[in-house]
C-alpha cells in the first residue's frame, strides 16, 4: 500500500535554495521592467502634452490669432485656452512669446500671464490639452490619501514671468518612514516628471 510522507529537511532545504536564487536572478529584472514603464508613462504624457500645445499654437494661428478681453485665446477641443500675450517690450527682448498656453475658462479670473501661474491652473491645462488624461491633482494631501487614484501630481513654480508648470508621476515619488509619499518640491533632480514653460512653450522631460 502507497504512503505518503512529506519533503525531508535536505529537500527543503534545496527547495529553499532554489527560490533564493530565483529571487535574486528575477528580481533586479523585474525592478528594471517597473522603471521602464514609469519611463514609458511619462515620457508618452510629456509627448502628448508638447503636441497638445503645439496645436493649440497653430490652430491659434490659422485663425486668425483671435483674442478674447485683450487676451490671444482659441477655443481649441472645445475647451477655451488662454495664451500668453507679451506686450511690445518683452516681444522685442524675447522674455515671452505668444500664443502658448497659459490659462482656461475653468479658472474663473484666467489670465495670459505666466508670472500669475498657479498649480491649478497648471491642472486645468493638463485636462484642457489632453484627451482623456490620467487623474491628476494640485493639492498634495489628495496623493497621500489617495495615492491610488491620483497618477499625477500637479505643481507650479513662479519667478516673475518665468514660470514652470510640474507634472510628477506619483509612482516615482520618495516615501517617508510612514510609507506615505513625500512631496517633491518642484525638484527635477529626483522622480520622474516632465515641466512646462508657457513664456516659450518648451516642454521637458525630467527622469531619474
Amino acid at each position: 500500500m502507497y504512503k505518503s510522507r512529506g519533503f525531508s529537511l535536505i529537500e527543503l532545504t534545496i527547495v529553499i535554495v532554489v527560490l533564493g536564487i530565483l529571487a535574486v536572478t528575477a528580481l533586479p529584472r523585474f525592478l528594471d521592467v517597473t522603471e521602464e514603464a514609469q519611463n514609458a508613462s511619462v515620457q508618452g504624457m510629456s509627448g502628448g502634452f508638447s503636441s497638445g500645445v503645439m496645436m493649440a499654437r497653430a490652430q491659434w494661428e490659422a485663425q486668425g490669432r483671435g483674442t478674447v478681453d485683450s487676451m490671444n485665446s482659441v477655443l481649441y477641443d472645445g475647451t477655451r485656452l488662454y495664451l500668453t500675450t507679451p506686450t511690445q517690450a518683452e516681444l522685442e527682448a524675447g522674455t515671452l512669446s505668444p500664443g502658448y498656453p497659459v490659462d482656461t475658462a475653468e479658472s474663473g479670473s484666467p489670465s495670459s500671464n505666466p508670472g500669475e501661474l498657479t498649480a491649478q491652473r497648471c491642472l486645468n491645462l493638463w485636462n484642457g490639452l489632453l484627451q482623456n488624461p490620467p487623474a491628476a491633482t494640485a493639492n498634495f494631501s489628495n496623493v497621500t490619501s489617495s495615492s491610488e487614484d491620483i497618477q499625477y501630481y500637479v505643481s507650479a513654480q513662479t519667478d516673475g514671468n518665468d514660470s514652470y508648470c510640474r507634472y510628477y508621476l506619483v509612482m516615482s515619488l520618495g516615501k517617508d518612514q510612514a510609507g506615505s509619499y513625500v512631496d517633491p518640491n518642484n525638484r527635477t533632480d529626483a522622480y520622474k516628471s516632465f515641466s512646462y514653460r508657457p513664456a516659450s512653450g518648451q516642454v521637458a522631460t525630467h527622469i531619474n
